[in-house]
């Protein structure tokens, strides 16, 4: 087995393959581009000895390790990780950079005036002296989750390199887990282990086993187009009741004015015009009986605007996407426990919160594989300052290896 590139070369070289998932395009998975780095990443799993590796046909990548000699006994621990990236922002091209970190600003495009300042994100305080991994303030760097797919990668191979103890070591990176589609077509028993990780969380210690309750919410807006000069009692101008439909929302419930355990609605498109409007939100709460009622009063909003307007004006469709996992993984808590005895050993104070988003964990936990989320090192998810240093990716790979190897002597 031939050793590889550093942890920052592995993690930008994945970063380069744009891999947007897309909510719209009615397949599975939801864009080709992800098999450019599904495939890349079969390979990579070859060169590093894993000789099963394989990507199926739903671009869904499975690997496995198995049991060092005298841990044929120790549980068969999953780690998995996503490889699409979210279409909150440009998946590229990436033009991605290595700086060193000293406080204050940190220019990222000089020419469009493009700065990342501690004074909007505080988080920089947390890491002078390190390295960052930032882009050109264009595009998402990709860290959720390629930092995760590179710690899990380098974990393995170093379990390997080093010959250290372990039990069957299950690998999957999945495609669509930012639209919520990332276990759609995972298959359990191909995967084979007895519990799991996901590595799709954020700063270095983080230690997730609760989520919200998810929900999406699809309105089409049916409106009548006629001259405006002879319109009076006869046009229903959709965009208009898709603006009417936003403004029902309750005040300050939305994600910018929430926080811990508190539940919003998101708007997260609206489009249209006279004839036609489209409305998109989701709707989150840990608590299940709020969830509930924030459904009930999304419905509500739309029944109101379709007495109004005319039944039928309003056309919408609520679907659950994933439940709270807390309900299931206080059943295994072992699984949390191990997590914070690694992060411990390698010198890192596990901070446990609940999720405000959810991961392919929470729906696989309720399909009988117990699966907390652990960090990725990363910083600014979803946004076109997101980051991750190189010293986060190290320490991340540092707790994935010792996930694996607690596990085999215990």
């Amino acid at each position: 087995m031939k050793k590889t590139d550093k942890i920052e070369e592995r993690f930008l070289r994945y970063a380069r393959i744009p891999t947007m998932s897309d909510e719209g395009s009615g397949k599975n998975p939801s864009t080709d581009k992800q098999f450019d780095l599904a495939r890349l990443l079969v390979d990579e799993l070859h060169v590093i000895g894993i000789e099963d590796a394989f990507v199926d046909e739903k671009c869904n990548v499975y690997a496995h390790i198995p049991a060092s000699a005298g841990c044929e006994n120790a549980p068969a621990i999953g780690l998995i990780s996503h490889m699409d990236t979210s279409p909150d922002a440009p998946d590229g091209p990436l033009n991605a950079r290595i700086v060193k970190y000293d406080g204050g600003d940190i220019v990222l495009n000089k020419e469009e005036s493009i700065v990342m300042s501690p004074q909007d994100y505080p988080c920089l305080d947390l890491y002078h002296g390190q390295h960052l991994i930032v882009t050109d303030g264009k595009t998402l760097l990709g860290a959720d989750d390629k930092a995760g797919i590179t710690a899990i990668i380098s974990a393995a191979e170093k379990v390997m390199l080093e010959g250290l103890p372990h039990g069957k070591i299950s690998i999957a990176f999945t495609p669509d887990e930012e639209i919520g589609c990332g276990t759609d077509t995972f298959d359990l028993s191909v995967f084979g282990a007895d519990y799991a990780y996901t590595v799709d969380g954020g700063r270095v210690g983080e230690l997730e086993y609760e989520c919200f309750n998810a929900a999406s919410a699809r309105v089409t807006v049916n409106g009548v187009g006629i001259h405006p000069g002879s319109a009076k009692g006869k046009m229903k101008n959709a965009a208009a009741i898709a603006a009417e439909l936003v403004s029902l929302m309750p005040a300050g419930e939305d994600p910018a004015h929430t926080e811990g355990y508190e539940g919003f609605y998101h708007l997260t498109g609206i489009s249209g015009e006279v004839e036609h409007a489209q409305v998109n939100y989701i709707i989150r709460d840990h608590d299940a009986a709020e969830f509930e009622k924030r459904k009930a009063q999304f419905a509500a909003a739309v029944d109101f605007l379709n007495s109004r307007y005319g039944e039928g004006t309003l056309e919408c469709v609520i679907s659950d996407s994933y439940r709270n996992m807390r309900e299931v993984i206080e059943k295994h808590i072992y699984t949390v426990d191990r997590a914070k005895s690694a992060m411990l050993a390698e010198g890192v104070t596990p901070s446990v919160n609940p999720i405000r988003g959810g991961t392919d964990g929470a729906r696989l936990s309720f399909d009988g594989l117990p699966c907390p989320n652990i960090c990725t090192g990363g910083e600014n998810f979803h946004s076109r300052f997101e980051f991750v240093s190189v010293e986060s990716l190290g320490k991340v790979r540092d707790i994935v290896t010792r996930i694996i190897t607690d596990a085999a002597v215990l």
